[in-house]
């Protein structure tokens, strides 16, 4: 099949043939005929070699490549990523798991799927389109969905409406595509009960990267006192509760989310801990709070989603982290977290270590955390990884 083609400038080829997938509009020298946002196009060269194929669409990141040179590109290509992806969830143990029934399935570039994010909550499944020509093709994913879960598949919900660019007018809105969805799913997560608002709640439902990072943090929190900020439906507040922390305060500007919080405590099936929600501004409310608490959490959302709030991010993270080294206990334990993507490991670092020199406490970092495996990256896209987190040890 032939497909319109986008000729790139000369010298601006070498990403490509590096296998990065993004394509920026800057790096465009001749575009044969006018392009739909979503449309499949053929990338090649100045002198028209064939460099691959890709989802064109109008925006700073232009063409996102699927298949890089001779790879075979056709409807079958869906398919075959998808089966890829789930073989890898398989050999990380994380289908037909007993412990754990939340993971993610398909992380974008991590999964040759630039675009596209799909996650698993005990049966029903969370998509979302982060670019045009993924929705586009929804019929051939959900297709290759229902043949690879088969009658294990409960529902597939797409959940793209605030993914796709506001500008785009044809998303026909959030919908479940098979089966009917529940309000609240039924979850298990290394052995922790949750119920998981996959409908309503922020991005898939849950922040599924955080599991490794939950798990290790259960191993602090036995006759502690713990304070979770950020906390949204209470991740990591279960898992404190449930490791044996003696009281836990888990604070977030949603009541909403408290409020599923704190169905998720009932939910276990143990007595737990005391626990106690706190509807506030973190920002506000960590400037001057309680300084008898053993674990700290910091998991904000993202601070800077481009590089032009790079800086006030970093001062944010400085900030948030320099109240929380102040005012923790002697010994204490901070898990302290980033998901910005400009924001790199080292420099994030950095900017913890800088907030540490300010407050004039000695600081160990005891562990260096990142995404799961199941939130792959791509050798070829270092962007992928975005979550980074230190495990502090203040005196």
């Amino acid at each position: 099949m032939s497909y319109p083609k986008v000729t790139i400038k000369p010298a601006k080829e070498s990403s490509i043939l590096r296998k990065h997938p993004w394509i920026f509009s800057g790096a465009i020298k001749h575009i044969e005929r006018e392009l739909t946002d979503g449309e499949v196009v053929e990338v090649v060269a100045n002198k028209g070699r064939h460099l691959g194929y890709g989802h064109f669409q109008d925006g700073s990141i232009a063409v996102r490549l699927l298949a890089f040179g001779e790879e075979t590109f056709d409807e079958n290509i869906f398919f075959e990523r998808l089966q890829s992806a789930f073989a890898l969830r398989q050999q990380l143990g994380l289908v037909d798991s007993e412990l754990t029934n939340m993971y993610r399935l398909v992380h974008g570039e991590g999964d040759g799927l630039p675009g596209l994010i799909i996650d698993h909550y005990g049966g029903n499944l969370v998509v979302q389109c982060h670019s045009i020509g993924m929705y586009k093709s929804i019929t051939l994913i959900v297709t290759a969905l229902e043949k690879l879960y088969g009658n294990k598949l409960q529902s597939i919900l797409l959940k793209s409406g605030s993914t796709l660019p506001k500008a785009y007018t044809g998303y026909e809105g959030d919908k479940c595509l098979v089966g009917k969805a529940q309000e609240l799913s039924e979850c298990i997560e290394n052995g922790n009960r949750f119920l998981v608002n996959i409908s309503g709640g922020q991005k898939t439902g849950f922040f599924i990267d955080q599991r490794e990072n939950r798990k290790l943090l259960a191993e602090f929190c036995k006759g502690k006192k713990v304070l979770n900020t950020f906390s949204y439906t209470g991740g990591f507040s279960i898992y404190a509760l449930n490791a044996g922390a003696t009281f836990v305060n888990s604070v977030d500007s949603s009541q909403a989310a408290l409020d599923l919080t704190e169905k998720n405590v009932t939910a276990q099936n143990k007595t737990v801990g005391l626990h106690k929600n706190t509807a506030a501004d973190v920002m506000d409310f960590i400037q001057d709070f309680e300084k008898d608490y053993d674990v700290i959490v910091l998991d904000p959302p993202a601070f800077a989603k481009n590089q032009h709030a790079r800086h006030n991010a970093v001062q944010g993270y400085k900030r948030l982290n320099g109240h929380a080294i102040r005012q923790i206990k002697p010994g204490g334990i901070i898990f302290t977290f980033s998901c910005s993507q400009v924001i790199d490991p080292p420099l994030f670092a950095h900017t913890v270590i800088s907030a540490a020199m300010n407050e004039g406490r000695r600081v160990r970092i005891l562990q260096r955390l990142q995404q799961p495996a199941d939130h792959p990256i791509s050798a070829f896209h270092p962007e992928g990884e975005y979550l980074k987190g230190l495990i502090l040890q203040v005196e």
